[in-house]
């Protein structure tokens, strides 16, 4: 399977509900690379890197947590990049 790398800005209840530790670990499961952080606004942004399928069932894994509400995502297609794994970014 080919890798794709993905922007994606994540909108609604994501912050101080353990999205960033629920991304990471669904990132371990599904070997995806990339990185998740909070930001000011209130929203969780992230990129991820792997297969397309992969990508999909970490996104679906996360929305799964308890009190993680996604009201909305806003992403864009990245050139691939180099990371050696998933990591939480401040």
């Amino acid at each position: 399977m080919s890798e794709i790398r993905r922007y994606i800005k994540f909108y609604g209840r994501v912050q101080g509900v353990g999205f960033r530790y629920r991304a990471y670990y669904a990132a371990q499961s599904f070997g995806v690379k990339g990185w998740v952080r909070n930001c000011s606004d209130g929203s969780v942004e992230m990129e991820v890197q792997g297969s397309e399928e992969s990508i999909d069932k970490m996104i679906m894994s996360v929305e799964k947590g308890t009190f993680i509400v996604i009201e909305n995502m806003d992403c864009r297609s990245l050139p691939l990049g180099d990371d050696n794994g998933f990591v939480i970014r401040d």
